[in-house]
């Protein structure tokens, strides 16, 4: 079954988007975070390989959080991107996942010899 967010809270000040699901679990996603898993065709490409490596992102933020039907969203970032749509599923999945997948991007950022900002 999939999960659904039984609330959504935006917190502007300290950038971060925080889920609570059905099944009890809530995760704060960084809008960082959030913007460089996007799961459009600019990061993700339209096959495997095709990845974008997303830099620059340290300071992002959300302008807005569209609906998108019943099962997803669609998150505007003021960088001007609002292209990926998240599903429930997938941001579970990002919740579920997410130390894994910030150890993958950057690992993946200092190969690429991307020195990243601190965050504000």
């Amino acid at each position: 079954m999939q999960p659904t967010p039984t609330d959504i809270k935006l917190r502007t000040e300290s950038k971060v988007l925080e889920i609570t699901f059905d099944d009890g679990s809530t995760f704060s996603y960084t809008f960082e975070y959030l913007r460089v898993h996007s799961p459009s065709a600019e990061v993700v490409g339209h096959g495997p390989g095709q990845e974008t490596l997303q830099t620059g992102k340290e300071h992002v933020g959300i302008t807005g959080i569209d609906p998108v039907g019943h099962y997803a969203i669609r998150l505007v970032f003021d960088d001007g991107h609002d292209t990926g749509l998240y599903s429930w599923t997938y941001l579970h999945e990002l919740g579920r996942n997410m130390e894994a997948n910030w150890k993958r991007y950057l690992d993946r950022l200092a190969a690429a010899g991307y020195a990243r900002e601190k965050p504000e």
